[in-house]
């Protein structure tokens, strides 16, 4: 009899790891999106808006006990869960799917995570984006991507700015920066799953592709190796700020150091729909890359690399092919590169977009705090490698001022 409880046990165990730690995979769907941006001069002098298209990858979260389901981006570039409250009469919010917490029998809280006091209204939070903003309400329950579930604080706003949000095909934002970016841990939807312990392994992994013939996905809990070409090589975060931050030893064109970037940062993120960086380096890039507006140079293209160095102390060059930084056109070329001045002390900063994520399959360890990189396995493609960056021996040059650093 003992022993057969004790197998009962043994196996109720095994039951309870079955059901608690899990991964689950949540599928992304890729649409463009028109934004209009700052206003800019015409040639007549008056004022035009710009309209921009924006790439974003979303797919599906549940929020709430009743379980009510929105699309949102899930973006490694902020920190919190929001997505439109049902009293929210915006015209961004009235065209998408809006959270009503009377149906789940939500708990509001302040935007702090404290309770709200005895015969007091709970606050407000005002986030400001780059081109919008949003006030909302704060609030506790539960928080499902896939059948992964913890309970968690987020926004429900209640006014949203027209641009850019009205224009999303997506309800809100799942933010997944790290912890510190958060209102709290509590607002980490992330640390709710690692800490909660659901998931078989505290990180997420994204892989984008550009293609219709394979579908993208963000994975929690584990790291598909189906979507590899390559090692993974982790790279540990550099600053506090909460991002996906890394530091980079310098760009290059064809493997060679252009030395215009030594001991810059960058953050991966999967909200941002191109590369990004300070002004002042960009438009160095820019020059020195020289590409035509006619593309009629597109042959003569250099590879961009970025050189990032692991625990090994040994730099890798991440690369884009001339297709993978430019949208290649009939009549234009234009370079995804993005002007980019974040102010001191989360910046400055550069920034790997979209065009990089779908080069490179992306692993981000929330216990360990570093971000693995592995070259994307796409269908039909043949996989690149990543380079190894070699110091020049005494051999291969002359005298100390001719080897490259």
């Amino acid at each position: 009899m003992a022993c057969l409880n004790l197998v009962l046990l043994t196996l109720m165990g095994l039951q309870m790891v079955t059901a608690t730690q899990t991964s689950v995979s949540v599928a992304l769907h890729k649409r463009l999106a028109k934004v209009a941006s700052s206003k800019l001069a015409s040639e007549s002098g008056e004022e035009a808006q710009k309209t921009q298209h924006k790439m974003a990858y979303f797919g599906a979260v549940k929020v709430g006990k009743d379980e009510q389901e929105f699309t949102v981006v899930f973006d490694t570039g902020s920190g919190n869960l929001i997505v439109p409250g049902y009293d929210c009469t915006s015209q961004a919010c009235e065209s998408h799917k809006r959270f009503d917490y009377m149906k789940s029998n939500s708990l509001a809280i302040n935007c702090d995570g404290s309770k709200v006091a005895s015969g007091m209204e709970p606050d407000q939070i005002t986030i400001t984006f780059g081109t919008g903003h949003i006030t909302g309400n704060c609030f506790t329950d539960q928080v499902c991507v896939g059948n992964a579930c913890s309970t968690t604080n987020f926004i429900a706003s209640q006014e949203e700015s027209s641009a850019p949000f009205a224009s999303f095909s997506f309800d809100g934002v799942l933010g997944l920066a790290l912890d510190n970016m958060a209102q709290s841990n509590q607002f980490s939807v992330m640390n709710g799953l690692d800490t909660g312990g659901v998931l078989k392994l505290p990180l997420f992994s994204v892989f984008l592709s550009d293609s219709d013939a394979e579908s993208s996905e963000i994975t929690f809990g584990d790291i598909k190796q189906e979507h590899m070409a390559s090692d993974l090589y982790w790279v540990p975060v550099n600053g506090d700020a909460g991002y996906w931050e890394v530091e980079i030893t310098d760009i290059y064109f064809n493997q060679e150091a252009q030395n215009i970037c030594k001991g810059c940062r960058v953050a991966v993120d999967t909200g941002t729909s191109e590369l990004a960086g300070p002004s002042d380096v960009i438009a160095q890039l820019r020059q020195r890359l020289g590409v035509n507006s006619d593309c009629s140079n597109f042959d003569q293209l250099p590879k961009l690399g970025f050189g990032v160095s692991g625990p090994d102390g040994k730099p890798k060059i991440l690369s884009l092919s001339p297709s993978e930084y430019t949208s290649k056109g009939v009549v234009s070329c234009p370079v995804s590169l993005m002007d980019l001045d974040v102010p001191p002390p989360k910046g400055p900063l550069f920034v790997f977009g979209i065009p990089f994520l779908q080069k490179y399959f992306t692993v981000y360890d929330h216990k360990n705090s570093r971000v693995g990189f592995a070259v994307a396995k796409h269908e039909g493609q043949a996989p690149e490698i990543l380079l190894e960056v070699e110091e020049p021996t005494p051999s291969q040059s002359s005298s100390f001022l001719s080897r490259r650093f």
